[in-house]
Parts: structure tokens; C-alpha cells; sequence
């Protein structure tokens, strides 16, 4: 397993800053959030991109790509429009959204691109098909640009559990999209047993995002001011054969990062043997 972090908890560090940051405290892989801080998906060139590419390969950082850019697309309505939004032009600017970043992570390197569902605004009888063809498109465009769709369910959204990400792959068949697992998320929305959980979704999980957590309440903590149970979590992916990047993702922590991301690698050390990563 890679020991990541996120750029969406780097927000007070410039790009490059950020890099060495997690560099210098022996992280191996990096959740980029191409945002108005970070990458900006409508400012950055290819040739920003190709430096930051080599920047990447020089410092050992495995990068894969994150779509949770707060008010990028919308400057008035977080995280809008979404692929349940009922405009079909707003929906489209998701859309391409997801498209621009999946291109931006081919030059970058990375190999997944997360996304999520969004709320869904105007319930209705045609709201699990709405949804559907969103996931397809997306995993389409995605695909398109040579990487691997992973969906990420988000507390309230159209798509919020594991339960209903399995759904989504036993209806779109060979076209479903990987699984993006926050392990925070299995204790701000139930589904049992978290290691239990985590242990089940090994065989089609492309990405691990990872927090402290308290069970019923959405809200992104520092390890030790939860109740995740970081060890039985880490030890059922390494048992269940996950190789892949595991991101600390603390996006209220930007303020404190360098103690966040120092207290982060302190637990992955105590907890993940050299042998296991």
C-alpha cells in the first residue's frame, strides 16, 4: 500500500510547496483536486502540467486524480452542478469537468480518477436511471482518456454506500466504474461492521480515502478524535491484498497541514509494517 495524502488538505500550501511537504515526511502518493488553488483545470497548460509531471516522478509521488473541488463550477453553490442536477447543460459542465481532469491525470501520470454522484435536488420516479446514465457518461469520458473511472460514495448523495455502489455496478454491468472508499464514510453513514465492510470491497476498490470519523456525523477529524479503528482497517486491506494509495484526506485541517500530515505518516509507520506497504 502507497501512504497518500490530499491536495484538498494542502489548500494554504502552493502546489510545488505541497509536494515537498509530503516528500519530505515519506509519502508515496498524492490525491490531486485540480482547483482554484491547485491546478486550476482552466488555467493550467499542458506544458504546467508536463513540469509538474516530472516534478511528481522526481519526488516518488504516485498521483490519482479527485473531483470534490468545492465551488469551482459554481461560485454560489458547493460542489454544483452534479450528475443529478435536472439541466442537462449544467449537468454537461460535470460532465466535462470530469473529462478536463481525467486529461489533466493522463499527462500527470495517474492512472484513477474519483468521482461521486451528487445530491439529488428533485426526486423523482426517474431518479436511479438519471443517475445511471450520469455514472456511464462518466465512466465513458473517463475511459476515453485511457484511465480508470472510480465512483466514491458521499454521505447524502444520490450514491452514499457501498450497498448502493453495488447496485450501480449490477446495472451497468462491464461499464461500472471501480470503487472510490472513504473508510470515514462507513461510520458517517452505517452499513455494519467497517472492517467487515472494507474487507468486502477489496476485489473491485481502485482508491482509499482515510480520517478519523465519528459514527452518524459527516465531518473529516484528525486520527485520535474519532472512533475509526485505524488498525483493523489498515490490516483488513493489506490481508485482502490492496496495493494501492491510501490518502489521508483532512480538507479542514489545511490550516494546521504540516502537524496533520506529520500525525498522519506517525500512524501509518506505528501501523502499517515495512513489509505490508
Amino acid at each position: 500500500m502507497l501512504l497518500g495524502y490530499h491536495t484538498n488538505s494542502l489548500q494554504n500550501h502552493r502546489f510545488d510547496a505541497a509536494l515537498t511537504l509530503l516528500s519530505d515526511h515519506g509519502y508515496t502518493a498524492i490525491a490531486i483536486t485540480p482547483d482554484t488553488c491547485h491546478l486550476d483545470p482552466d488555467l493550467t497548460s499542458d506544458a504546467d502540467l508536463d513540469s509538474a509531471a516530472q516534478r511528481l516522478r522526481d519526488l516518488g509521488l504516485k498521483p490519482v486524480m479527485e473531483t470534490g473541488a468545492r465551488f469551482l463550477l459554481d461560485a454560489n453553490t458547493k460542489h454544483e452542478p452534479t450528475l443529478m442536477t435536472r439541466d442537462k447543460a449544467l449537468r454537461n459542465r460535470r460532465v466535462a469537468f470530469y473529462r478536463r481532469v481525467a486529461a489533466m491525470g493522463q499527462r500527470l501520470g495517474a492512472e484513477v480518477v474519483s468521482f461521486w454522484a451528487g445530491i439529488d435536488r428533485a426526486p423523482g420516479p426517474d431518479s436511479e436511471d438519471w443517475m445511471l446514465e450520469g455514472v456511464a457518461l462518466t465512466c465513458e469520458v473517463i475511459r476515453a482518456e485511457g484511465l480508470t473511472p472510480s465512483m466514491e460514495p458521499e454521505p447524502g448523495m444520490a450514491v452514499e454506500t457501498v450497498a448502493d455502489h453495488q447496485l450501480v455496478r449490477a446495472a451497468l454491468g462491464s461499464a461500472a466504474p471501480q470503487l472510490t472508499l472513504d473508510v470515514g464514510h462507513l461510520y458517517a453513514v452505517w452499513e455494519g461492521d467497517p472492517v467487515r465492510v472494507v474487507s468486502s470491497t477489496v476485489p473491485f476498490l481502485a482508491q482509499v480515502h482515510l480520517e478519523d470519523h465519528r459514527r452518524g456525523v459527516h465531518e473529516h477529524l484528525l486520527p485520535g478524535d474519532g472512533e475509526v479503528d485505524f488498525e483493523g482497517v489498515l490490516k483488513a486491506l493489506s490481508v485482502s491484498g490492496y496495493d494501492g494509495p491510501v490518502c489521508f484526506e483532512l480538507s479542514r485541517q489545511s490550516h494546521c497541514a504540516p502537524t496533520a500530515v506529520a500525525t498522519c505518516r506517525d500512524l501509518w509507520n506505528r501501523l502499517v509494517p515495512t513489509s505490508r506497504r
